[in-house]
């Protein structure tokens, strides 16, 4: 009866170590899709942020380089009835300006290439992190699988090593902003 016991016991404790590990094997497989997914989250909000950004930068320096066309246009060699006509337009452009100054203080395309710089910071801060999350639970998956005795409950119930994060020779290239 003693020995039928034991044996139970050393049965019990058996399974109860295989569920376990078993268990612990398909939550770091879960921890592993979950961080992939936080690549795509980063992936998608860098791709939005920043696309906004470029409108808005883009945006600007059209309004900007407008201006700026215009002045001139105003300063080149014209007869006393054209700058006075344009003098007229420059002080109701000048006004449109400061009213839409007073309105947005902060409307200034350095302002914008600033913000566009600290989304791209940002984006690439983020996207690193989700990056190294997945890589570090790939290694806590992979070595489990090659850590004995885990490795066995590992090949029984069909678990695969995962492959890490490389970055591909397109996303190891500088990334190329255009203002155009």
């Amino acid at each position: 009866m003693p020995f039928l016991i034991a044996i139970i016991v050393i049965l019990l404790i058996v399974v109860i170590w295989y569920v376990s590990t078993m268990n612990s094997l398909r939550t770091a497989q879960v921890k592993i899709r979950e961080a992939e997914s936080g690549i795509d989250v980063a992936l998608a909000k860098r791709c939005d942020s920043l696309t906004k950004q470029l409108d808005v930068c883009r945006g600007y320096m059209t309004h900007e380089t407008a201006t700026f066309e215009k002045v001139i246009a105003m300063r080149s060699g014209m007869t006393m009835t054209e700058k006075a006509q344009l003098t007229a337009e420059a002080e109701q452009l000048a006004s449109t300006i400061r009213v839409t100054a007073e309105a947005y203080p902060e409307l200034k395309s350095s302002e914008n290439f600033r913000a566009l710089q600290s989304a791209v910071a940002d984006a690439e801060e983020h996207l690193q992190g989700a990056r190294r999350a997945y890589n570090a639970n790939v290694s806590a998956y992979n070595q489990k699988l090659v850590t004995f005795p885990t490795s066995m409950v590992a090949s029984m119930i069909g678990c695969r090593p995962e492959v890490f994060f490389e970055a591909t020779a397109i996303q190891k290239q500088d990334v190329k902003i255009s203002f155009e």
